[in-house]
Protein backbone atom coordinates (compact mmCIF):
# COMPACT_ATOMS: atom_id res chain seq x y z
CA UNK A 1 0.00 0.00 0.00
CA UNK A 2 1.36 3.33 -0.91
CA UNK A 3 2.08 5.67 2.26
CA UNK A 4 -0.37 8.00 1.45
CA UNK A 5 -3.25 5.65 1.47
CA UNK A 6 -1.93 4.41 4.48
CA UNK A 7 -1.71 7.61 6.20
CA UNK A 8 -5.33 8.83 5.17
CA UNK A 9 -6.45 4.86 7.25
CA UNK A 10 -4.34 6.11 10.37
CA UNK A 11 -5.40 9.59 9.81
CA UNK A 12 -9.83 8.36 11.39
CA UNK A 13 -7.66 6.96 14.30
CA UNK A 14 -5.81 9.80 15.53
CA UNK A 15 -6.41 12.81 17.59
CA UNK A 16 -7.87 15.71 16.07
CA UNK A 17 -5.04 18.08 14.21
CA UNK A 18 -4.71 21.05 12.29
CA UNK A 19 -2.27 20.84 9.82
CA UNK A 20 -0.65 17.60 8.06
CA UNK A 21 3.22 17.73 6.68
CA UNK A 22 3.63 15.10 3.64
CA UNK A 23 6.23 15.04 1.49
CA UNK A 24 5.62 15.39 -2.82
CA UNK A 25 4.92 11.52 -2.60
CA UNK A 26 1.29 12.85 -0.85
CA UNK A 27 0.92 15.17 -3.27
CA UNK A 28 -2.48 14.61 -5.27
CA UNK A 29 -6.33 16.39 -5.08
CA UNK A 30 -7.88 13.44 -3.07
CA UNK A 31 -5.92 13.62 -0.31
CA UNK A 32 -6.09 17.16 -0.04
CA UNK A 33 -9.70 17.13 -0.41
CA UNK A 34 -9.93 14.09 2.29
CA UNK A 35 -7.88 16.34 4.66
CA UNK A 36 -9.72 19.50 4.25
CA UNK A 37 -13.04 17.77 4.76
CA UNK A 38 -11.53 16.72 8.13
CA UNK A 39 -10.93 19.91 9.03
CA UNK A 40 -6.68 19.95 8.37
CA UNK A 41 -4.88 22.43 6.77
CA UNK A 42 -2.29 20.24 4.10
CA UNK A 43 1.29 21.27 3.70
CA UNK A 44 2.55 19.62 0.80
CA UNK A 45 4.61 20.64 -1.44
CA UNK A 46 4.00 19.85 -4.92
CA UNK A 47 5.65 17.87 -7.68
CA UNK A 48 7.02 19.76 -10.62
CA UNK A 49 5.24 18.26 -13.37
CA UNK A 50 1.90 19.36 -11.71
CA UNK A 51 -0.10 21.73 -14.17
CA UNK A 52 -1.40 23.52 -11.09
CA UNK A 53 1.16 23.89 -8.66
CA UNK A 54 -0.83 23.72 -5.13
CA UNK A 55 0.16 26.33 -2.23
CA UNK A 56 1.93 25.55 0.93
CA UNK A 57 3.90 26.90 3.76
CA UNK A 58 7.35 26.43 3.15
CA UNK A 59 8.72 27.92 6.45
CA UNK A 60 6.34 25.43 7.93
CA UNK A 61 7.81 22.51 5.54
CA UNK A 62 11.11 23.20 6.54
CA UNK A 63 10.29 22.06 10.00
CA UNK A 64 9.66 18.83 8.89
CA UNK A 65 13.43 17.43 9.36
CA UNK A 66 12.64 16.98 12.42
CA UNK A 67 10.02 14.40 12.45
CA UNK A 68 12.56 12.18 9.66
CA UNK A 69 14.94 12.97 12.08
CA UNK A 70 13.32 11.42 14.94
CA UNK A 71 12.18 8.16 12.34
CA UNK A 72 16.18 7.95 11.41
CA UNK A 73 16.90 7.88 15.61
CA UNK A 74 14.46 5.07 16.00
CA UNK A 75 15.48 3.05 13.07
CA UNK A 76 19.43 3.35 14.81
CA UNK A 77 17.24 0.11 16.91
CA UNK A 78 18.02 -2.50 14.86
CA UNK A 79 15.08 -4.64 16.55
CA UNK A 80 12.64 -1.53 15.46
CA UNK A 81 14.52 -1.38 12.00
CA UNK A 82 14.21 -4.41 10.93
CA UNK A 83 10.47 -5.19 13.17
CA UNK A 84 11.60 -8.77 14.94
CA UNK A 85 8.55 -8.16 16.67
CA UNK A 86 5.56 -9.31 14.71
CA UNK A 87 2.68 -8.77 17.30
CA UNK A 88 1.48 -5.04 17.15
CA UNK A 89 1.01 -4.35 20.54
CA UNK A 90 5.04 -5.80 21.79
CA UNK A 91 6.52 -3.82 18.95
CA UNK A 92 4.55 -0.30 19.47
CA UNK A 93 6.12 -1.11 23.05
CA UNK A 94 9.92 -1.33 22.02
CA UNK A 95 8.72 2.41 19.32
CA UNK A 96 7.88 3.89 22.89
CA UNK A 97 10.54 2.31 25.10
CA UNK A 98 13.73 3.54 22.55
CA UNK A 99 11.80 6.57 21.88
CA UNK A 100 12.16 7.42 25.74
CA UNK A 101 15.78 6.48 26.13
CA UNK A 102 16.59 8.20 23.07
CA UNK A 103 15.12 11.97 23.78
CA UNK A 104 15.86 10.71 27.59
CA UNK A 105 19.75 10.90 26.85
Amino acid sequence: MADSRGALVLLRHLPPAKRFLGDKAYDADWPREELQDRGIRPCIPPRKKRRKPARYNKRLYRKRHRIENAFGRLKDWRGIATRYERCGDIFLNAIILAAIIIFWI
